[in-house]
């Protein structure tokens, strides 16, 4: 695939306002991918559940890639093509979908692309923190109208997924886990009886066809708030796992640069292909806990190494290639990025960060001598 080709998705989609008349920071999928889900819903025979834009076989090809007529249609998810197989067969049924996994292994990145396709609408999210209350998942109230003129349906305000329930569409919850128990048992009984009960105005409003919610959870959290077994059972779980080959990671990673880089006007060129395969290669050591071949065995630092960060890693080199250096990306810059990645816990990662340079990094040969001076100069 051509570079022009892989630069198209952003490149279409520089210049999305907002209301306000500035350009979108971040796109959503939509408007970002708008032509691919266009030729898509043109060019598809089969049938269409309710609610949906698109048929199940053609959300497949969105998500998965392929080409329709004269378009290419690009992969969003590269990765197990069963596992998207079946996320998309659950929402054709009643049951919502829950994305479990390690952080970066693109929960998020998928969801996002499912409701994209399925309902032309991503933004309905409810993004689950250590504040989020049970408000937030059912709905409040405008308080001023609320005390004015008392409960009305002009004075509530629907959350995204009541606004989901009453469109009949997909509504996301990010980091479901990172909530507290009793906001997590708000869904039980959202998703069990496929209602919203507003007592103040002595109604219900049920959910339409169509309506399911796609969860995130990652792997890391589970000790925060794990789900309870009722809430467990009303989400058919589809664990997303880290890319299988350092070959599918690369091509992820490389997919994912060239899109930031285009829709960020970075004022650098995308990093040599021996570049990013560096960086995967040493997360991909550090992250696993031995080197590629297996001949040795390695200390893991704190942090997760996730495909996403590494993709953050490169961007950000992109960035200071850009503003501070010649605009291609060098092993200076590569190493600040590292560094920040892999020593979150100061006391801990740096000695893990440490042994793996002298012990692995330097018996490398030529070919990684100036990172590895790089990176032991950032870690002195």
């Amino acid at each position: 695939m051509s570079k022009k080709r892989d630069a198209e998705p952003a490149s279409a989609a520089n210049g999305a306002k907002t209301a306000a008349g500035g350009e979108m920071l971040r796109i959503p999928a939509e408007i970002q991918f708008a032509n691919e889900i266009e030729a898509l819903i043109a060019a598809d025979k089969h049938d269409k559940p309710p609610g949906w834009r698109m048929s199940p076989r053609a959300v497949l090809t969105y998500i998965c890639g392929g080409t329709v007529g004269s378009t290419t249609v690009t992969p969003k998810y590269i990765g197990h093509q069963r596992l998207v197989e079946i996320a998309i067969a659950t929402l054709v049924t009643d049951r919502s979908l829950l994305l479990l996994g390690e952080p970066g292994t693109a929960k998020s990145w998928l969801s996002e692309h499912l409701t994209a396709a399925i309902n032309g609408d991503s933004t309905k999210v409810v993004q689950g923190t250590a504040g989020t209350t049970e408000e937030q998942v059912r709905y409040t109230w405008n308080y001023a109208m609320l005390i004015a003129h008392g409960p009305s349906p002009e004075a509530l305000i629907r959350s995204p997924i009541f606004r989901a329930m009453e469109a009949g569409a997909l509504a996301r919850f990010e980091e479901i886990t990172r909530c507290a128990s009793e906001v997590q048992d708000a869904m039980i009984s959202l998703l069990s009886e496929k209602r919203i009960s507003v007592p103040e105005l002595e109604t219900e409003v049920p959910a339409v066809k169509g309506f399911a919610v796609i969860a995130t959870a990652n792997t890391r959290d589970r000790g925060v708030n794990d789900m309870s077994a009722a809430l467990k059972r009303r989400f058919n779980i589809v664990v997303l796992p880290s890319p299988a080959t350092i070959e599918s990671e690369i091509d992820i990673v490389r997919r994912r640069v060239r899109d930031l880089a285009a829709h960020l006007e970075l004022k650098a060129k995308v990093p040599a292909d021996e570049a990013i395969e560096k960086v995967v290669t040493i997360f991909r050591e550090l992250r696993t806990g031995q080197t590629l071949d297996g001949k040795a065995k390695l200390k893991t630092p704190s942090g997760v190494l996730s495909t996403a960060e590494a993709i953050s890693v490169l961007a950000n080199s992109m960035a200071l290639a850009g503003s501070f250096g010649s605009g291609a990306v060098t092993a200076n810059d590569l190493a600040a990025g590292l560094q920040g990645a892999v020593v979150k816990d100061e006391e801990k990662d740096r000695v893990v960060w440490q042994e793996y340079l002298a012990n692995v990094l330097k018996k490398r040969g030529a070919e990684w001598r100036p990172l590895f001076t790089a990176c032991s100069e950032m870690n002195e």
